[in-house]
């Protein structure tokens, strides 16, 4: 096995101490051991320990995906909601790996597509209307459709469209509902929508769903897991589907969805 260790450089600024300490960790049990700096660098790599939060694991959770690489997160953020282990369990971690007494977990992924660009998302994709600049939009109008039916037209700051991994997330604080990871559907939540019966709406992982925005002049923001992909203006079409790849995490099988929830979510209100 090939262990690769990526650290979020602004939580952990001895980030080296932690990668030596693993490696001679690792070592005591014949496992090769390496830091991970760049995508390249992830090529031949079985299994990420990724110590840092949420953030950092959706900066390599694509990546790790199209190479088949598990993912094991250590929480050294603030939320933690996708990291199994805190920082205080390193060493539980470290155990748990070498011992091969883990479980995985499968989270499902979105395939985002517009204007040529395809993406990958774990959390979310999220179109809304650009804020700053001479492109300012007030409002959007949006179109929904799943497998060709129309869902509804929105006037909104947008729209997003989350995984059950996402749904805990921006999701959530818009309004949507909570999806266990296990289920095969997606979410969507429009953002401040100008309506009285605008909802958000769960629908199967194997429908497609279409966004359209045609208003002239109207500029958008495309962001996948919190990142902007691009600036749209005019007609256009985003397509969002299941991928055919998931994320695949390192779990102990000791952590309850619901009392992770519960915790966390408690941790944030206060």
């Amino acid at each position: 096995m090939n262990v690769g260790i990526y650290c979020n450089e602004k939580y952990l600024p001895d980030n080296l101490r932690y990668v030596r300490y693993i490696k001679e960790r690792l070592s005591d049990y014949g496992i090769s051991c390496s830091a991970v700096r760049s995508r390249e660098e992830l090529d031949g790599i079985n299994l990420l320990m990724v110590l840092g939060g949420d953030g950092t694991i959706l900066t390599v959770a694509a990546d790790c995906a199209r190479r088949g690489i598990k993912i094991m997160g250590i929480n050294y953020g603030h939320m933690g909601f996708l990291a199994e282990f805190e920082q205080e369990k390193l060493d539980e971690a470290i155990t748990l790996l070498c011992d091969g007494n883990y479980l995985t977990e499968k989270r499902s992924m979105l395939d985002v597509e517009i204007g040529g660009k395809s993406c990958l998302a774990l959390n979310d994709v999220v179109i809304q209307r650009n804020t700053y600049g001479k492109k300012y939009s007030n409002t959007i109008s949006l179109t929904a459709t799943i497998d060709g039916s129309l869902v509804d037209n929105y006037l909104s700051d947008g729209i997003i469209v989350s995984t059950p991994t996402g749904s805990t997330a921006y999701s959530l604080a818009a309004g949507g509902s909570v999806l266990t990871p296990d289920l095969d559907a997606f979410i969507l939540t429009p953002l401040c929508a100008h309506s009285l019966h605008s909802r958000p709406i769960v629908f199967s992982g194997g429908s497609v769903l279409k966004l359209f925005y045609s208003k002239e002049n109207t500029s958008v923001n495309v962001c996948v897991d919190g990142v902007v992909v691009g600036e749209y203006e005019g007609f256009s079409e985003v397509k969002v589907t299941k991928s055919q790849y998931v994320t695949e995490f390192i779990t102990s099988g000791k952590v309850n969805f619901f009392d992770k929830l519960l915790s966390k979510l408690t941790k944030w209100s206060r």
